[in-house]
C-alpha cells in the first residue's frame, strides 16, 4: 500500500531549512524542451514517486467544473476556476522535481487539465500554471539573495514579507487568498509563536499568556484545519478499540460513517484491505527469506544476496522493494 500525504510545511521549518520550501527546484535551468505541446495521454510516463497515488485536488476539481458553487457562472462559456484545488494539483505534480524535468512535468499537468476542465476554463488554468511555475523560479532566486544578506537582514519575517511581495507580482487577490490564504494564515500563525518562544524578554508566565491569546484569536479555518488530523487520530484510536473488542468491518465502517462520512469511510476500508493485502505479502515473503536462508546456511554470502534479490523482484515492484527493509529482521 502507498500512501501520499499532503504535508503544509511551517514557515518555522522553512526558515531552518533557509529556503522558502523550494529546495527541490535548485539547480533547474532551460532543459531545451518544448512545454508547450503536451503528449498524448499513453505517451505520459508518471514519476515513480506518484505510483498508487491520486492527485492531490482533481477530484474537486472535476466536481467544480462540472457543478459550480452557489454564485458561480454555469453557462457553457463559464471560466471561474477553483484556484485552490488547481494549486493542490500543481503541487502535487510538481513535487517530482529531480525525478523529471520541469518542460515534462508542465506538459502532464497541461494534459490532466484538458482532460478535467471546461473549454472556456482551459487557457486561464494554463495560464495560471504558467504564473505559478515563474513564481516558484523567482522564489527561489529570492531565497538566493537572501543567502547573501546578513543574519539581521534575513530573518523569518523579513522573508516571509518578501515572499508576499513577490508574490503580489503574479497573482491578483481573490487568487491569493484561494491559493495562500490557509499556508499564510498558518505561516503567520507559526511565525508569532516562534518570535514568542525566543523573545527573551518575556517571562515563562508571559510567553504562555501570548501563546493563549494567538489560540484564541486562531482562524476558525486554520484551527479546523489543525484539528482535522487530531480527529482521526482520535477515530482510529476508537477503531483500535473496536476491533480489539471483536467489532467487523460492518461495525467498523459504521463507527467511521457516523464520525466521517460514508464516502470516507469507503476510502478507509479499502486502505484497511490493502494494508491486509500487503502485511499478507510481507509475511509470505519473510516467511520464504527465513526457508531460503537456512537452505544457503553453507553458501557464500554473494550467493545468499543473489536468492535474496531474485525472491524480492519476484514478489515486489521496485517502489516496494525500498520498504522491506523496514521489515525484514
Amino acid at each position: 500500500m502507498t500512501l501520499r500525504w499532503n504535508k503544509r510545511t511551517s514557515l518555522a521549518a522553512l526558515g531552518m531549512l533557509g529556503l522558502f520550501g523550494v529546495a527541490l527546484w535548485i539547480g533547474w535551468g532551460p532543459s531545451g524542451d518544448d512545454a508547450s505541446n503536451p503528449p498524448s495521454p499513453e505517451n505520459r510516463q508518471p514519476a515513480l514517486s506518484l505510483a498508487g497515488t491520486a492527485p492531490d485536488g482533481l477530484m474537486a476539481l472535476q466536481a467544480s467544473a462540472l457543478n459550480p458553487l452557489p454564485g458561480q457562472c454555469r453557462e457553457a462559456g463559464c471560466s471561474t476556476l477553483a484556484y485552490g484545488e488547481l494549486k493542490r494539483l500543481f503541487d502535487y505534480y510538481l513535487s517530482t522535481v529531480g525525478e523529471q524535468t520541469i518542460p515534462d512535468i508542465t506538459r502532464q499537468i497541461q494534459q490532466v487539465l484538458a482532460e478535467n476542465l471546461r473549454p472556456a476554463q482551459l487557457p486561464q488554468a494554463q495560464r495560471l500554471l504558467d504564473r505559478y511555475i515563474a513564481f516558484k523560479s523567482a522564489l527561489l532566486r529570492l531565497e538566493q539573495e537572501y543567502a547573501k544578506k546578513s543574519e539581521a537582514e534575513r530573518s523569518l519575517r523579513a522573508r516571509f514579507l518578501a515572499m508576499q511581495t513577490l508574490r503580489d507580482n503574479y497573482f491578483n487577490a481573490e487568487e491569493t487568498q484561494a491559493m495562500f490564504g490557509l499556508e499564510d494564515a498558518n505561516d503567520m500563525d507559526a511565525l508569532a509563536r516562534l518570535e514568542i518562544a525566543n523573545d527573551a524578554t518575556l517571562s515563562a508566565s508571559d510567553k504562555r499568556s501570548r501563546l493563549a491569546t494567538l489560540d484564541q484569536q486562531m482562524p476558525r479555518m486554520l484551527r479546523e484545519d489543525r484539528e482535522a488530523p487530531r480527529a482521526v487520530i482520535r477515530l482510529e484510536a476508537q477503531i483500535a478499540a473496536l476491533r480489539a473488542q471483536g467489532a467487523g468491518d460492518d461495525e467498523v465502517f459504521g463507527a467511521r460513517a457516523k464520525a466521517l462520512d460514508t464516502a470516507a469511510a469507503g476510502r478507509l476500508a479499502e486502505l484497511d484491505e490493502e494494508e491486509r493485502q500487503w502485511r499478507q505479502r510481507i509475511d509470505s515473503y519473510l516467511s520464504d527469506r527465513a526457508r531460503a536462508l537456512q537452505r544457503l546456511a553453507d553458501a557464500p554470502d554473494s550467493e545468499k544476496q543473489a536468492a535474496l534479490a531474485d525472491l524480492q523482484q519476484a514478489r515486489f515492484n521496485e517502489l516496494e522493494r525500498k520498504r522491506l527493509a523496514a521489515y525484514e529482521p
